[in-house]
């Protein structure tokens, strides 16, 4: 595609149904009983379908080893059954969620995963990564395996899912009244794979969606995550907090691709956004302290070892004093501390630093929908990113806060499309059509 032509790509968050803060759940305009809230979902996805993002991406984590005492879980119900109701009231936007490899069967992934890709009518993507955490082995009854063993066993797991997905040819469902013949039982074979880990018999009943299959992404930035994404995905649900940073994983992920025999414009690279769109900082920080400055005592002291400095977590009021902006150095295995070090620097008190999400697990704009639509414009025409994946402080209202405020400004850019050219996720993405295994990274 031409550079003149190119438009990013946008996906959105949607975890415990009160955004992305700890204390979102506490907010004056949000009902805090959307935990379990299935129509607080679908509202949300429904805003960033009116928005025309294209994707909605569902991490998920079955445990949770933070304060429940006073914060939510980021992942709570179940991402397939989410998705499930998030289908039946959306049209176009695309429905990815996590599935592991690590702890699921494939025949059951490629069941569940391809359920949802026809309901959705060709809108589902699988987010298939490898657990990583001994909490949610645990709740396995297992330890967790070696990164050699999860990463094996992860090769193997989505050859077989996808060889079950086309293990039903596409022409196999005749469903002829006249005739009385229901399929092609030539087309519909069992595939009979088995590896080191896994293996499964197949075949799965469940006939093509109108994408054909779900899409594969990934979320990982290791060196097997480079490999293994570079075989398999089409899309890397990645993490920066620089544009070098982002250019180096992007190009290391189309190299990994090409290596694997494919083309490298068939994976895309998304980089996490959370946003918190006021009428002008000021705002936006009062906003976020609110809901999450319980948290600043303790934050404040990962802050000071980002700098090379001791930090009071009583004096949250004050900005940091010449001689400690002359003394701090920004933590060379932190990447994240020479921005938080710059808006050390223009004055702001150490509770408002904190407030600008400086140690967030992504880059954080708060302020003003122009201000977000430049960090995006700027990472994209560097080539440092697809597109993104967005994370609002709070869904209730933050959604449409993008959707209302940022998404115009792109649009009027030229940077992203104003209407859905496509009915199905594979076609939002670019992607090649797929059905089965990719003859190229099998041989």
């Amino acid at each position: 595609m031409d550079m003149m032509d190119r438009q990013m790509i946008i996906g959105m968050h949607l975890g415990n149904g009160y955004g992305n803060l700890p204390g979102a759940w506490r907010a004056p305009a949000v009902d805090p009983t959307s935990y379990t809230s299935f129509d607080a979902k679908v509202r949300h996805a429904r805003a960033a379908e009116r928005g025309m993002l294209q994707f909605l991406f569902l991490p998920d984590g079955p445990s949770h080893v933070g304060d429940i005492e006073n914060e939510p879980p980021d992942f709570n119900l179940d991402v397939m059954v989410t998705l499930a109701a998030v289908a039946r009231e959306t049209s176009r936007i695309g429905l990815v969620a996590t599935g592991s490899t690590t702890f699921n069967e494939p025949f059951n992934l490629a069941r569940q995963f391809k359920a949802l890709d026809v309901m959705s009518h060709g809108r589902t993507g699988w987010n298939a990564v490898t657990s990583s955490g001994e909490d949610v082995a645990a709740n396995y009854g297992k330890r967790l395996p070696s990164s050699p063993e999860r990463y094996g066993r992860a090769h193997e797991t989505v050859q077989l899912v996808q060889a079950l997905w086309g293990s039903w040819g596409e022409a196999a469902w005749v469903h002829d009244k006249v005739t009385g013949r229901f399929a092609d039982a030539e087309k519909i074979a069992p595939i009979n794979l088995g590896g080191e880990f896994v293996a499964a018999r197949g075949p799965l009943h469940i006939p093509p969606s109108e994408q054909g299959q779900p899409v594969v992404f990934h979320a990982g930035g290791s060196a097997n995550a480079l490999e293994f994404a570079g075989r398999w995905a089409s899309a890397v649900i990645g993490a920066a907090f620089t544009i070098d940073d982002a250019r180096a994983q992007r190009a290391a992920f189309r190299v990994a691709a090409e290596r694997a025999g494919r083309n490298p414009d068939e994976i895309k690279f998304f980089a996490g956004l959370m946003t918190t769109i006021a009428n002008d900082r000021r705002g936006g920080l009062d906003r976020r302290i609110t809901l999450s400055g319980r948290t600043f005592p303790q934050r404040a002291s990962y802050l000071g070892r980002m700098l090379g400095l001791r930090l009071d977590p009583v004096r949250l009021d004050r900005p940091l004093s010449p001689e400690q902006l002359s003394a701090a150095r920004p933590s060379p295995g932190d990447p994240r501390s020479v921005h938080a070090l710059k808006i050390a620097r223009e004055g702001w008190t150490v509770r408002d630093v904190l407030a600008h999400g400086v140690i967030d697990y992504h880059p954080v704009i708060v302020g003003p929908a122009a201000e977000a639509a430049d960090h995006m414009q700027e990472w994209f025409e560097a080539d440092a990113v697809d597109g993104f994946w967005v994370s609002p402080d709070i869904y209730e209202g933050g959604v449409d806060a993008f959707v209302d405020g940022v998404v115009p400004i792109l649009q009027d850019r030229g940077l992203f499309h104003r209407e859905y050219d496509g009915a199905t996720l594979r076609a939002h993405l670019g992607a090649p059509a797929q059905y089965g295994v990719d003859p190229r990274v099998t041989r």
